[in-house]
C-alpha cells in the first residue's frame, strides 16, 4: 500500500501539489522519445515526462528503472522520470523555488546535467541560469539563493556544420522542443542554428540541447 503526503507549491502562477506516492518505475519501455517514456509495469503502462538528460540515459535500453515524481495539479496529474535519484533531487530543489515550476525545471536538466546545475548555482552563475526559456533575473537570483548553500554542502565547484542529418532526427527534435514549450518558429530557427554549429551528425539528443542554448 502506498502512502502519500502533499505539500502546495506556487509554480507558474497555479497552484499544484507534490505528492510522494511513487518512488520508481522498473519495466520495458514501450514508447520513447525525448520528452517522455512509456514503462509497461505488470502490464501497466506509466508515462513519464523526461529530461533531455534521462533520454540520452535509457535511449538504447529496453527495460529501465526511473526515478519518480508525481505533480498533481488542479487541470492535471504529471509524473516524472529520472535516470538517476540525482537528477530527482535537483529537480525537487527547483521546484522549492518560487517561480520555477515542473515545466521549467525539465527545461534546465534538459541542457546541464546534474553536477554541471550544481556547479552553476554554487558558483552563482546567475547569468548562465537566464539563459534558460522562463528564467529572467529575478528567478535566477532567487534560485542561486535558495539553494546556493546546499549546493556547496553537497558538491565541489569544479574549477562547425553538419554534414548531413535524416529529416526523423530533426522533426523528433522539433516535436521534443515544441512539447518543452517552445513556439514552432523560435524552435526551427534554433535547430538550423544548431544544425549549423555541429561539427558531425549528434543524435537528437545532442541536437536538442544545442538548440536550447539559442532559446
Amino acid at each position: 500500500m502506498y502512502k502519500s503526503s502533499f505539500f502546495k507549491l506556487e509554480a507558474n502562477d497555479q497552484s499544484c501539489y507534490v505528492c510522494a506516492m511513487f518512488d520508481y518505475f522498473k519495466g520495458k519501455i514501450t514508447d520513447l522519445s525525448p520528452t517522455h517514456v512509456t514503462i509497461d509495469c505488470q502490464g501497466v503502462g506509466y508515462y513519464l515526462n523526461v529530461s533531455l538528460n534521462t533520454y540520452s540515459a535509457v535511449k538504447d535500453l529496453t527495460e529501465v528503472k526511473l526515478f519518480a515524481h508525481q505533480v498533481v495539479r488542479e487541470d492535471a496529474h504529471l509524473l516524472f522520470g529520472f535516470a538517476d535519484g540525482e537528477e530527482r533531487f535537483m529537480f525537487r530543489e527547483l521546484l522549492s523555488v518560487s517561480g520555477v515550476g515542473a515545466s521549467t525545471a525539465r527545461i534546465i536538466l534538459s541542457g546541464m546535467n546534474s553536477a554541471q546545475l550544481r556547479n552553476v548555482i554554487a558558483s552563482g552563475d546567475v547569468v548562465t541560469l537566464q539563459k534558460v526559456k522562463g528564467i529572467g533575473a529575478k528567478t535566477a537570483q532567487r534560485i542561486v539563493l535558495d539553494l546556493r548553500d546546499k549546493m556547496v554542502k553537497g558538491s565541489l565547484v569544479s574549477s562547425g556544420v553538419l554534414m548531413e542529418m535524416h529529416n526523423t532526427e530533426q522533426d523528433q527534435a522539433l516535436s521534443a522542443l515544441l512539447t518543452l514549450g517552445f513556439a514552432r518558429a523560435s524552435a526551427e530557427k534554433a535547430l538550423q542554428q544548431a544544425i549549423k554549429k555541429l561539427p558531425a551528425n549528434p543524435g537528437v539528443e545532442e541536437l536538442i540541447k544545442i538548440a536550447l542554448s539559442y532559446l
